[in-house]
């Protein structure tokens, strides 16, 4: 028996495929520890989850909705991972201190897990949650490039961090996707491509399944839950377009945005998603990575309309596959979003590709294929252990 210590940020699509791996190490008989923000935590891994707490920055400046490109990279780095590193970097300590992991698995955007593990010599694996950082965004903008190490160096000098790329550790990626979405990409070394994480996860939220009409396409409408403020015109557009169309919408509006609706959509704060994905037929969403994955492990085609960070790497990826149409979130009116949703229902070509991809991920193993890497790093730790 092993002890895993999973680091991960405050971010549902961050969590729920770490969920899974750890649900399965549970399984086959090994402690599981997180490191993070404890509500989230209890919530999406459940009540039961042994959880050190970690600080989050306090006074977190909201996200300008424009912001794009290079901007918005700067403002990810500088605003949020940085500082998110800073103020997570004692909880993860003590939990090492505390827990004394055989194996660190640290998300990407939790910096402090592996600058942690590292100088500290213990082994470590990266979970990639998004593809993003691995088809290499900053390809492109060697200043950017060079301003992120600089900002890596000030944060391992301020919380005694080891000198690896916390985004990279030299003992293996585990990326929650497959080479069939990727595509022709060249990919870091030790990247293992394990595809999604998709497990059942613990969830209160009530839902009136009766409402669903089996004799006609439902589709699911989410920008997750990080996008509320940048949402509004989308989702008022959205519930329009459905107005003209046969088919109904499950939209969810965790900011309580919406007005009045057409009697064939559905309005909900949130909704248990993996059980809907399978009584849907499209979603049409942001291009989060977790959502897309979710929706495809399903075999449902999709409507794409990124808004940012890596979300239209994820959108092009969708599109490049053939399982999906992009719209351009911020030009996506009524009459686009509904002539996007219209060709992904009646076009079959984009649910054959989709459910292609569903093949491939289940090919791939997710969250056993990923237990069984960290399992083998564990057992390899354990051997080096004994006298």
């Amino acid at each position: 028996m092993a002890r895993f210590l999973f680091v991960v940020p405050p971010l549902v699509g961050h969590v729920n495929p770490a969920a899974g791996v750890a649900a399965e190490l549970t399984a086959r008989g090994h402690e599981i520890a997180w490191a993070g923000h404890d509500e989230l935590l209890w919530h999406l891994a459940g009540p039961d989850a042994l959880v050190f707490s970690c600080a989050v920055p306090p006074d977190a400046p909201e996200r300008p909705p424009e912001l794009k490109g290079p901007a918005a990279l700067r403002f990810l780095w500088q605003d949020f991972l940085v500082p998110l590193a800073d103020a997570m970097a004692p909880g993860v300590a003590a939990a090492i201190d505390a827990f004394g992991p055989h194996v660190v698995v640290a998300d990407q955007q939790a910096l402090a897990g592996g600058l942690l593990a590292d100088a500290r010599g213990l082994p470590w694996v990266t979970s990639a949650t998004t593809s993003a950082e691995l088809v290499d965004p900053l390809a492109g903008m060697p200043k950017v490039a060079d301003w992120v190490a600089d900002l890596l160096d000030g944060l391992r000098a301020r919380i005694g961090g080891g000198p690896a790329d916390p985004r990279f550790s030299p003992l293996g990626v585990l990326a929650f996707t497959t080479r069939e979405l990727l595509g022709a990409a060249v990919l870091p070394p030790n990247v293992r491509l394990v595809g999604p994480s998709i497990t059942g996860r613990p969830s209160t939220t009530d839902f009136p399944w009766e409402w669903l009409d089996p004799l006609r396409p439902t589709v699911l409408v989410s920008l997750g839950t990080a996008n509320t403020d940048a949402g509004t015109g989308f989702l008022a557009a959205t519930a329009e377009a459905f107005a003209g169309l046969e088919a109904r919408a499950v939209v969810v509006d965790p900011g309580g945005v919406l007005g009045a609706v057409p009697p064939n959509v559905l309005v909900r704060p949130r909704v248990p998603q993996l059980p809907l994905l399978e009584r849907v037929d499209a979603v049409l969403c942001h291009a989060g990575h977790n959502t897309v994955c979710e929706t495809l492990w399903h075999g449902l085609p999709l409507v794409v309309a990124p808004i940012r960070d890596d979300q239209p790497i994820v959108a092009a990826q969708v599109v490049a596959a053939g399982a999906g149409v992009r719209l351009r979130f911020g030009r996506a009116d009524a009459a686009r979003i509904a002539a996007a949703v219209e060709e992904v229902l009646t076009e079959a070509s984009y649910r054959r590709a989709a459910e292609s991809l569903s093949a491939s991920f289940r090919a791939a193993g997710g969250s056993p294929a990923a237990a069984g890497h960290l399992e083998q790093l564990a057992l390899e730790s354990l051997a080096h252990l004994r006298p």
